[in-house]
């Protein structure tokens, strides 16, 4: 069992350094099938002759091949290159960013996994009842409505209308209230909707419905019994959300001007500043996988068997 669950575990590596290794192939050609870094750094002023010096200054003389060769070369040796635009370590201009990243993105899966919980039980425990179907109801609209959309319509309600709060920046917790909600919409409604299913699935198993002949309080059940049980496709789910965390937050970070990582991601796109967006996407990827085989544990810890059903 043991030698079995090795191999298990190893084969999920290989697979995620595999998937690591063709996302950063895929953004390494299509980031210089994009455009000509230097003509957008250098403006369309520039002669010929100075946007071949200014490629050669960056290496982008050189064929492909062994540019991307080289770039292997300097991960392995953690140097992830200098950005174009701020000629500085394109991993520190990442990691500088980063700090604001992990504040929006913490403060809205906290407050999404709160809240997409407590609706994903109300309306798997109250059903036909006022609340569960506004917990429904609110789990459909989170589910349908985009980001971009919800941005817009926060800022100008709270922003402008009633001049609570900042339309952008990242001057004081004022600043992150919108961002974070935004963010967190889509994640509560993906939560509530995974965790009604489970929490109704474990109220319908047999032992469930044993517990309740033999008299035991319901709200014992649902802690000892129900929620254990449901645990598992939560935590897959959150997990997943919490992976995808630093990509999905570009969208907000824009249209609220966060200056994280997703801003910075979609600035670094537009100047062709190639390090840096490899660097990015290095760190998501690594992000992405890390989780993973987190929730892999968390599989274990919570459900021994599923260790056994994957061999």
């Amino acid at each position: 069992m043991r030698g079995n669950a090795q191999k298990v575990f190893a084969s999920k590596i290989a697979r995620a350094l595999v998937t690591l290794v063709l996302m950063v192939t895929s953004v390494f050609i299509l980031m210089r099938c994009a455009g000509d870094p230097a003509t957008v750094l250098l403006g369309p002023d520039a002669t010929p002759d100075m946007r071949a010096a200014y490629s050669g200054e960056l290496g982008l003389d050189r064929p492909i091949l062994a540019q991307y060769l080289a770039y292997l070369h300097n991960i392995v040796r953690g140097s992830l290159g200098v950005s174009y635009v701020f000629r500085q370590d394109a991993l520190g201009v990442v990691l500088s960013h980063l700090p604001l990243t992990l504040i929006l993105t913490c403060s809205a899966l906290t407050l999404a996994a709160v809240t997409g919980i407590a609706a994903g039980i109300a309306g798997a425990v109250f059903p036909s009842t006022f609340i569960g179907r506004v917990c429904t109801i609110g789990t459909v609209v989170g589910l349908c409505v985009p980001s971009f959309f919800l941005a817009i319509v926060l800022m100008l309600v709270f922003s402008i209308q009633l001049n609570w709060l900042p339309t952008g920046g990242a001057d004081s917790w004022r600043s992150l209230a919108l961002p974070a909600v935004t963010m967190a919409a889509a994640s509560s409604a993906v939560i509530a909707r995974y965790t009604r299913v489970a929490v109704r699935e474990s109220l319908d198993s047999r032992y469930v419905l044993a517990a309740f002949a033999r008299g035991i309080p319901f709200s014992r059940i649902l802690i000892h019994h129900v929620l254990p049980n449901a645990a598992v496709p939560i935590l897959t789910v959150v997990g997943l959300l919490i992976g995808g965390a630093v990509t999905g937050s570009t969208v907000v970070e824009t249209v609220f001007s966060w200056p994280g990582i997703g801003n910075l991601f979609v600035t670094s796109v537009g100047n062709r500043d190639i390090p840096v967006v490899q660097a990015i996407v290095l760190l998501a990827g690594t992000a992405m996988i890390m989780t993973n085989l987190a929730v892999d544990l968390g599989y274990t810890w919570l459900d021994p068997r599923s260790n056994s059903s994957e061999t």
